[in-house]
């Protein structure tokens, strides 16, 4: 379908392609056996000027918005999910500070992450705090010289390979979520050590750490906003990051579908190849239908977030539940017509398989989301009754 893309973002979609083929596929089995981050493609991305992206032009970057930031990461996962995450979580880390961040702020931090030379990460999940992000504990005191923190973060995506942490803690700890402030903390600063790296079911690349903070002193001019924004800016960011889940999903459907296709013109049984036998051609026709199904409407909840819509909590949640059921759908789907083989190593659908699940939990579980969903729909009701 014609998505009626810019000359740019088709530029832009054309080369995250063509490195995900050549640089990504090569090494995917690899890095995902080792569970190794990919610091060589993450230097590709950034010589290519993926990061600069979805930087402001001012701060050295491209000025793309959501919509281009999801083509980059459509196809990326389209070879490896573990690889785009890696990436997108260095966007997800800087969103917060593009928005709330001083222009003294920006003009520090940015130009790193637009460069490459430096990636990103939001850390706000903790082990009471995960659907619920109102039930954060750690804490940044208000004391002589900035903020000290104390607590840990759990299941940081990027966590100790990023160098800028938008971290979300509580600087008034008597207000419950209204007490929550954003705040910038330096991978080198005195009392920030990582955990454990987490082995994980899937995008096993990508790197997932504990952070903790033991009376680390960040300088007070790196919180971001006003004190007490905190949840409402993490709320805001994950309203307009979550099209970038979805391109995630609808990335990794894409890479499923064409490789269950290429199985089926190839495997003969009954003295046919498969991809003539009627059952087989539905499964594949229903997964070409949701994929692309679901890229559409990751597109325009895309391009509904770069608008400047007041609210786009209801259309940005759409797009992640159905896009990552969508992807689940799909890549079950795929191993299922590559049988056998399919449940092997040796064929990539394996891999999406398991990569497809976190989509359905990460940045908002989709059965919170679907609440989310319901509720903005009873709103919208009793707006227009």
């Amino acid at each position: 379908m014609d998505y009626f893309l810019t000359d740019e973002q088709k530029t832009i979609k054309s080369l995250a392609r063509q490195i995900a083929e050549e640089r990504v596929l090569p090494v995917r089995a690899e890095l995902d056996e080792k569970e190794e981050f990919p610091w060589d493609i993450m230097r590709e991305l950034g010589s290519s000027d993926m990061f600069r992206v979805f930087i402001p032009e001012e701060y050295e970057g491209l000025g793309g918005g959501c919509l281009e930031l999801c083509l980059v990461v459509e196809e990326l996962s389209r070879v490896c999910s573990g690889v785009a995450v890696s990436y997108a979580a260095s966007a997800l880390g800087c969103m917060t500070l593009m928005e709330y961040g001083t222009d003294e702020q920006k003009r520090i931090f940015l130009p790193g992450i637009a460069s490459g030379e430096k990636i990103g990460a939001f850390a706000v999940t903790e082990s009471t705090a995960g659907s619920d992000i109102s039930n954060i504990k750690t804490t940044a005191e208000k004391v002589e010289g900035g903020y000290l923190l104390n607590g840990t973060k759990q299941f940081i995506t990027n966590g100790g390979e990023a160098a800028i942490y938008t971290v979300i803690a509580l600087t008034d700890k008597t207000r419950g979520a209204r007490g929550a402030s954003a705040i910038i903390v330096e991978k080198d600063t005195p009392g920030f050590i990582f955990g454990k790296k987490e082995k994980k079911m899937g995008i096993r690349s990508s790197a997932t750490r504990e952070l903790v903070f033991k009376n680390c002193l960040v300088p007070e001019e790196n919180l971001l906003g006003k004190p007490g924004l905190g949840f409402i800016q993490a709320l805001r960011l994950f309203d307009k990051s979550r099209p970038g889940i979805g391109a995630q999903a609808v990335g990794l459907a894409q890479g499923a579908l064409e490789a269950a296709v290429d199985y089926a013109e190839q495997r003969v049984q009954f003295d046919q190849h498969i991809i003539n036998i009627q059952a087989v051609q539905h499964m594949l026709a229903d997964m070409a239908i949701q994929t692309e199904a679901a890229r559409a409407l990751v597109y325009a909840a895309a391009r509904h977030v770069d608008s400047g819509a007041k609210s786009v909590t209801e259309e940005s949640s759409m797009s992640k539940v159905f896009a990552s059921d969508t992807a689940m759908k799909v890549a079950t789907d795929a191993v299922q017509i590559c049988g056998g083989s399919g449940y092997m190593r040796d064929y990539p659908v394996e891999k999406m398989m398991r990569d497809a699940k976190i989509l359905q939990i990460y940045e908002g579980t989709n059965q919170v989301l679907r609440n989310t969903i319901a509720l903005n729909l009873r709103k919208r009701k009793g707006r227009t009754a």
